[in-house]
């Protein structure tokens, strides 16, 4: 049951890596837009497994389960979760550059630090303890860090590269793109050093680091596999 993590600034190629890992292994791939959308269905009420196999229910549904257990037994947010998923929704849906503004104004973030990171903390345990999960950023791999058998993946590329990328993902100028990088970059690091006090592109906090810009993408995707197979086989005390 292999837990990935894969982290990296915009245009670094970390989405397009965790992708290729996630379908090459056959594992979900949870981000920022899918816990979003699971949170918003926490007030619909989805089958029961013993009336519906749970493997056919999608990923979106299978987290908003997972998110209701987990509120349930917290008795976090104040709120039945059946009632509806608003709380989740603002944890998840800040970007880094939403967050940046909100702290550099000297606003009062919509959930406070300590609520925040313990929602956030919890959600993401519950998916590694679930595993088979390739996990994008939103500092799941400093949270995960002790966590056994869970791999951690940086994603790098020269911030020329990344802006060309991004340019060209959003149908943006170099100009325009140049200016939105900076600010989720900005943003990136705030977040990071907010909550954990860290670099999030210290490669220290990772098991791989990879340059995306020397090494293509699918070739970077069959180390990831690699590794975690390895990480997975020392858990079980396999040669």
């Amino acid at each position: 049951m292999p837990i990935i993590t894969v982290s990296g600034a915009v245009g670094s190629g970390a989405r397009e890596l965790g992708l290729l890992v996630a379908q090459k292994l056959g594992l979900d791939l949870v981000d920022q837009q899918i816990l979003v959308d699971a949170a918003r269905r926490l007030g619909v009420r989805v089958e029961r497994v013993a009336e519906r196999d749970e493997r056919c229910l999608g990923l979106r549904e299978r987290l908003a389960q997972l998110m209701r257990g987990f509120l349930e037994r917290s008795a976090l947010l104040g709120a039945d979760p059946l009632a509806g998923g608003t709380g989740l929704e603002v944890i998840f849906s800040r970007t880094y550059t939403e967050m940046a503004s909100q702290m550099e104004e000297g606003q009062e973030l919509e959930v406070d630090d300590a609520l925040y990171l313990k929602v956030l903390t919890g959600i993401l345990q519950e998916l590694a303890y679930r595993g088979d999960v390739v996990l994008l950023g939103r500092g799941s791999h400093v949270v995960l860090r002790d966590f056994p058998g869970a791999l951690h993946v940086l994603a790098l590329a020269p911030k020329e590269m990344r802006v060309q990328r991004y340019a060209e993902r959003e149908g943006l100028s170099l100009d325009e793109a140049a200016r939105q990088v900076a600010q989720a970059d900005r943003g990136r690091h705030l977040f990071y050093r907010r909550f954990w006090k860290v670099d999030p592109d210290d490669p220290h906090h990772y098991h791989l680091a990879v340059e995306t810009s020397r090494l293509p993408l699918a070739v970077a995707a069959e180390v990831v596999a690699v590794a975690a197979a390895a990480l997975e086989r020392e858990g079980e005390g396999r040669p």
